[in-house]
C-alpha cells in the first residue's frame, strides 16, 4: 500500500487524522544518531532509557498526515465561513478571523464554491456570500 495524502484522506476525518500526526509526532525521539551504545548488563534501565524513533512506514505516514490535516482543516472554511454569514457576519468580520482581506476571504469562498458543492448548493452560497468586497 502506498501511504500519500489521497489515499489516508478517504480513510481518516480530520479529528482522527489530527489524533493520528498527534500520535507520531509525539512518539517520535528526533533522534539523529544511528549508533548507540547501550551498557548490555542494565536490562531495565536500557527499557527505561529507550527513546522510539518512527521507521520508515511510520514517518512517510507522518508527513501524508500532515497534508491530510491541512487539506482538511482548509476544506472546513467553507462551513465556517457560511455559517458565520448566515450569522450576520461581514466580509471584514471573516476576513479578520481568517487573517486576510476581506477580497481574499471572499475569493478563497468562491474557489471552494466551486471545488466542494453542487450546482444547487453553489447557487445558494454564492447568494448568501453577496458581490465582492471593495478593496
Amino acid at each position: 500500500m502506498s501511504i500519500t495524502p489521497d489515499v489516508l484522506e478517504t480513510e481518516f476525518s480530520l479529528t482522527t487524522a489530527a489524533t493520528r500526526l498527534d500520535f507520531l509526532s509525539r512518539r517520535d525521539s528526533g533522534e539523529t544518531a544511528l549508533n548507540t551504545v547501550r551498557d548490555e548488563d542494565d536490562h531495565w534501565g536500557s527499557i527505561r532509557a529507550a527513546e522510539v524513533s518512527l521507521d520508515v512506514q511510520e514517518s512517510l505516514e507522518l508527513l501524508a498526515l500532515g497534508e491530510v490535516v491541512a487539506r482538511k482543516a482548509h476544506d472546513s472554511q467553507l462551513i465556517g465561513i457560511r455559517a458565520a454569514l448566515r450569522g450576520g457576519a461581514s466580509w471584514d468580520d471573516i476576513a479578520a478571523a481568517l487573517a486576510v482581506t476581506a477580497q481574499a476571504a471572499w475569493d478563497g469562498f468562491q474557489e471552494a464554491i466551486g471545488r466542494q458543492l453542487e450546482a444547487d448548493a453553489a447557487a445558494a452560497a454564492k447568494e448568501l456570500a453577496g458581490a465582492r468586497p471593495a478593496s
